[in-house]
């Protein structure tokens, strides 16, 4: 199944570009999802059909589905007191009513992930278009997975279940309670979906695409939009400018739109979405856009370790970041992860295997690409006999 991960600025129009892509695809054949993380219906304004927490069908081969955070949020939460409640009743907690919880910050992007790989997963539809927060909340949510994960797995090592039979020895001579079996399990199931968002996200049918408004203020939105994806190892598979204006429109405008469009065409697949003079609702303005169709391209950029071993005694990581600044960028090794800082973005990345082994010999920003050196460790490089 193709995903299309769509986001832009706030006010560019994205979520028209992502209804009027998944109507396209619809109307071809194609059976398609569309999902959207908006509390207000603004998908089903522009679809002109009214969308909710259930999946609602639009056309005999488009679904429109905008997830319910609220009640998801209140399952997870029963779910856990009912996992908990020897715990709670020992500490003489009183349960919460469903009718008394609101959801806590985050709740959305989760339901969100987890519809986004519930859709996956059903097989039920060859095309998936989600129509993503503005583009800072977007990127958020892209490294969410990822970044639980990693604290899962710190907090709770998987490791340590092994010493499940020893747990209230220890618990004795510590003096505290040790984390009971179902901690761990709870854990590990979280883990498990978030792999499979994850996986959902990083699987190369699944592509991100930029909506912005040419413009001074679209073009600084998606320069820092390539680089935080950039270091995510994702670039846009293509670049939707929208509400280009015919030439007969004001000159300061369309001089304007001109000059961002010529620059974006130097490093994007830039496709022109016209203005239509008035805001589309419905199926015919959705298809007077003219969107780009689905294709077979990807948005994964490989981060390759390449072997100088022979020539100059080093192994070099090859992380493409366009637009990043030298004087921005910043680089710590931390054991076996490195945290790479550019600009107001941040990612901690684990080693590849090689890599472990070695040192840090320098790092050099070239061409868009930031080349860090690595120097064999001879106390932990295998020595050639």
């Amino acid at each position: 199944m193709r995903t299309i991960l769509i986001t832009g600025p706030g006010g560019s129009g994205r979520t028209t570009i992502a209804a009027a892509t998944a109507l396209a695809a619809a109307r071809e054949g194609t059976r398609t999802l569309v999902l959207s993380a908006d509390r207000t219906d603004t998908l089903g304004t522009v679809l002109g059909a009214e969308t909710g927490s259930t999946p609602t069908q639009v056309t005999p081969t488009l679904t429109a589905w905008r997830p319910d955070a609220t009640a998801g949020f209140r399952e997870d939460l029963a779910a856990f007191q009912d996992r908990a409640s020897h715990v709670l009743d020992l500490l003489g907690a009183s349960r919460l009513d469903p009718e008394e919880v609101t959801p806590l910050p985050g709740a959305e992007e989760l339901t969100l992930l987890r519809a986004l790989r519930d859709a996956a997963l059903s097989e039920r539809h060859e095309l998936l278009v989600v129509d993503l927060p503005p583009i800072a909340q977007a990127l958020a949510l892209l490294s969410l997975p990822e970044e639980l994960r990693r604290y899962l797995r710190r907090l709770l090592p998987a490791e340590r279940q092994a010493a499940a039979g020893l747990r209230p020895v220890l618990g004795r001579l510590a003096g505290i309670p040790m984390p009971s079996e179902w901690l761990y399990e709870t854990a590990a199931r979280w883990d498990t979906e978030l792999g499979a968002v994850q996986a959902v996200l990083a699987d190369r049918q699944a592509v991100v695409r930029l909506v912005a408004e040419p413009g001074p203020a679209g073009t600084d939105a998606v320069r820092a939009a390539s680089l935080a994806l950039a270091l995510r190892g994702l670039r846009p598979d293509t670049l939707v400018a929208n509400r280009v204006v015919p030439e007969d429109w004001p000159a300061g405008l369309v001089a304007q739109q001109r000059k961002a469009l010529e620059e974006w065409q130097e490093s994007y697949d830039v496709r022109a979405v016209p203005h239509l003079g008035h805001d589309p609702r419905g199926g015919d303005d959705l298809g007077a856009l003219a969107v780009p169709e689905v294709n077979d391209t990807t948005s994964t950029v490989g981060w390759p370790v390449v072997d100088h071993l022979a020539e100059d005694g080093v192994l070099v990581w090859h992380i493409p970041l366009p637009g990043a600044l030298r004087d921005e960028l910043d680089l710590v090794r931390r054991g076996d992860e490195l945290v790479v800082s550019a600009g107001q973005f941040r990612r901690i990345v684990p080693l590849p295997s090689a890599l472990r082994r070695c040192t840090v010999a320098g790092a050099a920003l070239r061409e868009g690409e930031l080349r860090i050196r690595f120097a064999p460790d001879p106390d932990l490089w295998p020595r050639t006999p």
